[in-house]
């Protein structure tokens, strides 16, 4: 269908054999975006830090899955992609912008996350105003979930020296 032109200009991602329409941005969104975007390259550098680009998920939901998350941190920079996309043991942080998508990003996502090892996965939430961190997952689940909002920092838990506010992550409230 993809080579037949079906879904040309269109954006979808691969969870569990459904294709999930990737919305348009709103501009709170798109404002997230570039903020942590900004926060990434400024901390980590442009080369480990992929954006809007798939990953492979573990061994059992690959062929009916393939995720674009927002923010994907390689553990390795240098480690080319040719041929492949990276696995989840080979990232640092993966992060998810959540508008209207927050319920599916801290539940269905968070277990296929898991399941490939992703050691550390947060969901930014932005009518809420929070950050849901998620560490250390084992047997398909996340051990540890914190919940951060406004003056409370955050970093990933392999640079702990990377701290930032929660507030800087989310562009001013809108309402």
């Amino acid at each position: 269908m993809t080579a037949a032109g079906v879904f040309e200009g269109q954006r979808y991602e691969l969870i569990e054999g459904d294709l999930i329409d990737k919305m348009g941005q709103n501009p709170p969104h798109a404002r997230t975006i570039m903020l942590v975007l900004a926060w990434l390259v400024k901390t980590f550098g442009v080369s480990g830090v992929r954006c809007q680009l798939p990953i492979e998920v573990g061994p059992e939901d690959r062929p009916r899955t393939e995720p674009e998350p927002d923010f994907a941190l390689l553990a390795d920079p240098e480690t080319e992609f040719a041929d492949r996309h990276p696995r989840g043991d080979e990232l640092l942080l993966l992060v998810e912008i959540a508008d209207s998508s927050s319920r599916f990003d801290r539940t269905v996502k968070k277990a296929l996350y898991a399941r490939a090892e992703v050691k550390e996965y947060w969901v930014i939430d932005i009518s809420a105003r929070v950050v849901y961190v998620h560490r250390h997952p084992s047997s398909g689940t996340y051990q540890v979930v914190i919940r951060l909002a406004g003056e409370e920092t955050v970093a990933p838990e392999s640079r702990e020296d990377a701290r930032v506010r929660v507030r800087e992550l989310l562009p001013p409230n809108y309402s």
